[in-house]
């Protein structure tokens, strides 16, 4: 029987069907933008736009849908390319079952931000919702090369887009023993595209889109490829807005959401909205008579559940969500803030991550954020020479490498800018001590701190790929399958990668070895400011505390001397040698009494220095 408070035809059957038959049969809500090889699609029911007679009340379920659809050649679903016209009925169908199926998913992933499913599936509309809106005009540049020859063109998103779904014009031609596919800015149709065409693994799309806190340099092993994300160091402009790693420190994702969240559920109008955009795409038939329909019935439901449930039920959400967007505008504000205050004599770094991916094909894709591509221009150029080892070897292994090695150079210019700063500074120090040059170094060893949190994790990559690169991939197989047992275990680095990898491991060592000195020497200048100024201080009170002694015995005797009695005998019936007489033995006694600690002291250095001086006169008369 229908469930209670469900839709239902005319007829009395059920259009919404039941939990279990979604289980068992359901239709997976999918992306209708691009398409999927036959063998991953699921089959459609077809619907008849005249039903027939059924012997009992039941609803029909969608196993015995495709049952009758198997038994029946002429009523056998159609693929999606040619999908036939369908009813008034039976779009109203359809489009509730797919609204339905979206809500339950998104809702169940958004009940709670703990425990959310990981990954960025593209093949799902979810993933449409969520990063829809992540949009960039990028510049694309797709490298074909051997040894011989090499193919190179640069393209928009609608460009790479429309030759990735042509198999023709996207397959590589026998002689390019790799393909570079190096994209600009990050857009999510583009990355889509990608995606689907190379089948990325949703956990390294999700590491694509998410940054966080804790973001650091990686490297993950997947069946069908190598994803590595790889924080790249630059000088920035001293002029523009710094982009350095305390951005990162308060977090920061392109969705605005946890690493780990879903996207919000479908209201009743958005989601109704949302499947007319969709059928109107795939259809191309009008929508304009159910639109309406569809509508009052959305506010209808919306009115009955509110008197069911109660609206305050959806209040935490809309609450935790307003409570997020305040929690990370407060953060911005105090990002900004202490940008502020700290602009100055500091040196400017941009870190922004590089994600690669090494397909076993061949295939390298690269992304970066900047879409001016600047950055490798580099390799670029080293790729259209002949004779360079990068294009004669024909290695997408290689390619990884001189990669990795254009990012640790980036950071060794940054090591050598702030090597000028500091010298810049024990200068200052040590002509003259001041406040201001204290608080540019403070600013200096912050940033150093910083920067070798997020430049450590590059070494252990490095070290990682030379070192587990087998180990790793022999992980990916599991042998206890008997297929597996004879499969022969091939690491995704060549063995000259590995050797060339061993000198990107150098020059890490020597820039985590570089701040780590930077670092102590800004320490020791801050100690030195600061031991100077105490020194200072300790002179001018040691002058006047010699000055207070000189004169205490003179001050009192002074004060006694100045008594402004009627009759005073020893100024009345005496001169000032009085005066002098007593003052004389007096401060003869007290000086050194106040002074003893000093006067041995200068006793103990003349006596070593007439030592010294015997001694080195004994030594040029031998």
């Amino acid at each position: 029987m229908p469930r209670e408070n469900s839709f239902s035809d005319s007829e009395g059957r059920s259009l919404t069907p039941d939990l279990d038959e979604e289980v068992s049969g359901g239709i997976s809500p999918i992306s209708p933008t691009y398409s999927i090889p036959q063998n991953q699609l699921i089959p459609e029911p077809s619907f008849s736009s005249a039903p027939k007679e059924s012997t009992d009340n039941s609803a029909p379920s969608t196993g015995s849908l495709r049952k009758k659809a198997a038994a029946d050649p002429s009523a056998s679903s159609f693929p999606m390319a040619t999908r036939p016209e369908l009813g008034p009925r039976d779009k109203f169908r359809a489009s509730v079952r797919k609204v339905m199926a979206m809500r339950r998913s998104t809702t169940l992933l958004q009940s709670s931000n703990v425990g959310a499913e990981p990954g960025v599936d593209p093949r799902r509309a979810t993933a449409d919702l969520q990063y829809g809106g992540i949009k960039q005009d990028c510049v694309i540049e797709l490298i074909d090369y051997s040894s011989t020859s090499i193919s190179y063109g640069r393209m928009t998103n609608r460009e790479l887009i429309n030759l990735l779904n042509d198999k023709n014009a996207s397959a590589r031609q026998s002689w390019a023993k790799v393909r570079w596919i190096n994209i600009g800015g990050l857009s999510w149709d583009v990355i889509k595209a990608v995606s689907l065409k190379y089948d990325i693994h949703p956990l390294a799309l999700e590491d694509v889109f998410h940054t966080r806190s804790q973001t650091r340099s990686k490297v993950d092993y997947y069946n069908k490829h190598l994803f590595l994300r790889i924080l790249c160091h630059e000088l920035g402009d001293p002029d523009a807005e710094p982009k350095t790693v305390e951005s990162a420190a308060f977090g920061s994702t392109l969705t605005g959401g946890p690493r780990a969240s879903s996207p919000l559920p479908f209201e009743d109008g958005e989601g109704y909205e949302m499947i007319e955009k969709q059928e109107q795409a795939t259809l191309g038939s009008s929508f304009g008579s159910r639109k309406s329909t569809l509508r009052n019935r959305a506010s209808k439901r919306r009115g009955a559940k509110d008197l069911e449930e109660g609206s305050l039920k959806k209040a935490p959400s809309l609450f935790s969500l307003t409570q997020n967007t305040e929690t990370r505008q407060q953060r911005r504000e105090e990002e900004v803030s202490i940008a502020a205050l700290k602009k100055g004599e500091r040196v400017i770094v941009d870190v922004s991550p590089m994600h690669i991916f090494l397909f076993r094909d061949g295939t390298v894709i690269s992304m970066h954020s900047n879409a001016d591509l600047i950055l490798t221009q580099p390799i670029t150029r080293r790729l259209q020479q002949r004779d360079t080892m990068l294009r004669t070897s024909a290695d997408p292994s290689l390619l990884v490498q001189s990669l990795l090695d254009l990012i640790v150079d980036k950071a060794l210019e940054v090591i050598d800018e702030y090597h000028l700063k500091i010298k810049r500074f024990e200068r200052q120090v040590l002509l003259r001590p001041e406040v201001s040059t204290v608080r540019n170094l403070h600013i200096l060893s912050g940033d150093l701190i910083l920067h070798k949190r997020t430049l450590e994790p590059i070494k252990t990559v490095v070290y990682g790929l030379r070192r587990y690169d087998l180990d790793r991939a022999a992980a990916l197989v599991d042998q206890t399958l008997p297929e597996n047992r004879n499969v022969k275990i091939v690491g995704f680095m060549s063995h000259k990668s590995k050797i060339y990898l061993a000198d990107v491991y150098d020059h890490m060592e020597y820039i985590l070895t570089s701040v780590e000195m930077f670092a102590g020497i800004t320490e020791n200048l801050i100690n030195y400011t600061f031991n100077m100024t105490s020194y200072e201080m300790n002179e001018v009170m040691r002058r006047l505390t010699l000055a207070t002694i000189v004169f205490l015995p003179l001050t009192l005797l002074t004060g006694y001397f100045g008594m402004n009695f009627t009759f005073m005998w020893s100024v009345q019936q005496n001169s000032d040698v009085l005066f002098w007489e007593i003052a004389i033995p007096v401060m003869l006694v007290v000086i050194p009494m106040f002074l003893m600690p000093d006067l041995k002291r200068m006793l103990h250095y003349i006596q070593k220095r007439m030592a010294s001086q015997k001694a080195l006169k004994s030594y040029k008369r031998l």
